[in-house]
């Protein structure tokens, strides 16, 4: 349940797809002055160095962000985003998603993130003193206590590792409640695709839900490295922002 470390995965292809539809749901959320709140349940560090011994052990960088960053309009939240991060940090470094939001959210917005991993979470208190509240603890705990959060406009993004099979079975339950208690949030799930299909049930089961506005989101791309069992990356968003299918459609070009 510990043992995972996202640097050895940081700006593969499925992070370019969550992180560029994220910015592009926080631009549309900051668009309005009134202030909002982000949450996280599975942060890791929050920014990473692409150079670093464990991402260069596995590239899969060179198939993400490497590849598909230059298929972005200069324009894109995503990329000024990324821009701004690397001006401050190098150029080889890659935001998580916390990093990623705090960046493009305001000074009177709220951040919670979770992180359960002790390694990862100090490196996480570290990357955010100052930014946000990091809680070291199961994100799903945090969630259903901070929910609904204050401001109650926001975005919840539940990012697990699925190292922990049964969260294929226990997520949909886990968003059925948060949704319930925090009905305005915008609430996105990112899932991978796998060869295996374990993803499946829990995406029909979802869909199966009928949630209001829900959006699902899928693009497909070759395994980073021979064996790999993902072969592309998913979102399912409930209380989907305005525009966000539009982004659907870009991001699709993006990975054609």
């Amino acid at each position: 349940m510990l043992s995972y470390q996202h640097i050895y995965h940081a700006g593969n292809p499925a992070d370019v797809h969550k992180h560029a539809l994220l910015a592009s749901m926080l631009r549309y959320l900051t668009r309005k002055d009134k202030p909002l709140s982000y949450l996280e349940t599975h942060s890791g560090r929050g920014l990473y160095q692409l150079d670093a011994a464990e991402a260069q052990k596995t590239g899969e960088a060179e198939a993400g962000i490497t590849e598909l960053g230059s298929k972005f309009d200069a324009d894109h939240p995503y990329v000024q985003a990324l821009r701004a991060i690397r001006a401050e940090h190098g150029p080889r470094a890659y935001p998580g998603s916390p990093l990623l939001a705090s960046t493009l959210l305001r000074k009177g917005d709220r951040l919670h993130l979770a992180e359960l991993h002790p390694q990862e979470y100090a490196a996480l208190s570290n990357t955010m003193l100052h930014k946000a509240r990091c809680h070291n603890q199961d994100g799903f705990e945090m969630a259903h206590k901070v929910a609904p959060p204050e401001p109650r406009r926001g975005l919840l993004l539940i990012d697990p590792s699925y190292e922990v099979k049964s969260d294929y079975d226990t997520i949909p339950a886990q968003i059925a409640k948060l949704n319930k208690k925090w009905n305005v949030g915008v609430i996105a799930l990112w899932y991978p695709l796998l060869t295996s299909d374990a993803h499946g049930p829990m995406v029909s089961q979802l869909e199966q839900g009928k949630f209001a506005g829900a959006l699902r989101h899928e693009v497909r791309f070759p395994p980073v490295r021979a064996g790999h069992g993902m072969i592309g990356s998913g979102m399912f968003v409930l209380n989907a922002p305005y525009g966000t299918e539009a982004e659907c459609a870009s991001l699709n070009a993006v990975f054609s």
